[in-house]
């Protein structure tokens, strides 16, 4: 999955032309791991309307406080240049996508 970067957060998300879900992950967190493959999934399965991304929150610090997030793993998707959902903590992938109907 691609991660982004303080660098390049706003050419990669904020200025997309698909919606973009970012993942504000860690390292440490088990749940982010446990989210890989669901994320992996969602990514191949929606690709063409949705672009699926992680962002470090340790090596990233700039993003991470500018959208005060603060658990992991966090959920933001991004439409528009503008956060339009955000969701915190692991979830099934069926649940995740139900949540991303309304934004996708």
């Amino acid at each position: 999955m691609p991660e982004v970067t303080d660098v390049d957060f706003a050419a990669e998300v904020i200025g997309s032309d698909l919606p973009v879900l970012v993942e504000f992950t860690a390292d440490w967190c088990p749940p982010c791991r446990q989210m890989a493959p669901v994320l992996s999934a969602l990514a191949e399965e929606e690709g063409d309307r949705l672009r699926v991304v992680q962002l470090n929150v340790d090596r990233n610090p700039a993003t991470t406080n500018a959208y005060k997030v603060l658990s992991m793993p966090t959920f933001m998707v991004f439409r528009g240049g503008e956060p339009v959902k955000s969701m915190v903590g692991s979830r099934p992938k069926r649940r995740l996508l139900e949540e991303l109907a309304d934004v996708v």
